[in-house]
């Protein structure tokens, strides 16, 4: 399957290729990652994401369309930009400001790369290539450290932004030859916003690939029917297809 702007999203693709955002869905629960990789099941769009959408096709240059297809950023009374995309596009001004963010967002731009990892097909679609390196622009809430499963992690570990470096350099190395860094462009949320470049180190992205090469092994055998996936029982998916079985135990709410 050729991969293009219009195939890129469809079911098909999930159906042929790993990318990260679905390894990552994977991880959190393997049977609401399947559902999406069958077209049973949709994430809902939530606020946040169509958030970074918007200034995603800020920098892509691909405005129009977005707008076309999300008209929900707009007041439907005075067709201006809704509070939340006012925030997004003031914080857009700001980094345009900063003559070396600009120079991290300057390039290819929303560049299609497949290629295979540990036995699997893999795509992806990066925010911004150059000859020397490899950006993903983030806008996010802010760059503190982030509870995640237990532990306080940095926003990087937390949202697996490692794991999308390491995928990311690992499918440009086979299109390219080239090993390049891999960095993150990163606009804040806050008022005013904050804005950086962030590195992640070739180290962190080497423990990357063991994970990944663990992990993708029982994944890929969900995909082909192989193994049955696993319920997380936490997640939308699960909340919305559950069927009671059972009483629950006041103590198991205890353990939780």
């Amino acid at each position: 399957m050729i991969l293009t702007e219009e195939t890129y999203f469809t079911t098909e693709a999930s159906q042929t290729y790993f990318s990260v955002s679905q390894f990552k869905s994977f991880m959190d629960c393997e049977a609401s990652a399947m559902a999406q990789v069958n077209g049973e099941w949709e994430r809902p769009m939530t606020k946040a994401l169509l958030e970074g959408s918007y200034v995603d096709a800020h920098f892509s240059g691909t405005m129009d369309w977005f707008l076309m297809k999300h008209n929900e950023v707009l007041n439907s009374r005075t067709g201006k930009l809704k509070a939340e995309f006012v925030k997004a596009q003031n914080a857009i001004e700001r980094a345009e400001q900063d003559p070396f963010f600009m120079e991290f967002v300057t390039g290819d731009k929303q560049v299609i790369l497949t290629g295979e990892l540990f036995g699997e097909r893999w795509k992806a679609k990066i925010d911004v290539l150059s000859d020397d390196k490899i950006v993903d622009l983030k806008y996010i809430r802010d760059t503190n450290k982030v509870y995640h499963r237990g532990e306080w992690k940095t926003f990087v570990d937390a949202y697996g932004y490692d794991i999308q470096g390491y995928v990311y350099q690992k499918l440009v190395e086979q299109e390219t030859g080239k090993k390049l860094p891999f960095y993150l462009a990163v606009i804040t949320k806050e008022d005013p916003a904050d804005i950086a470049v962030i590195e992640i180190p070739q180290k962190i992205l080497n423990v990357c690939e063991g994970m990944v090469e663990h992990y993708v092994k029982r994944f890929g055998a969900i995909k082909r029917g192989e193994v049955e996936p696993v319920r997380c029982e936490k997640c939308a998916y699960c909340r919305e297809t559950k069927k009671l079985k059972s009483v629950t135990n006041y103590e198991e709410l205890m353990e939780d």
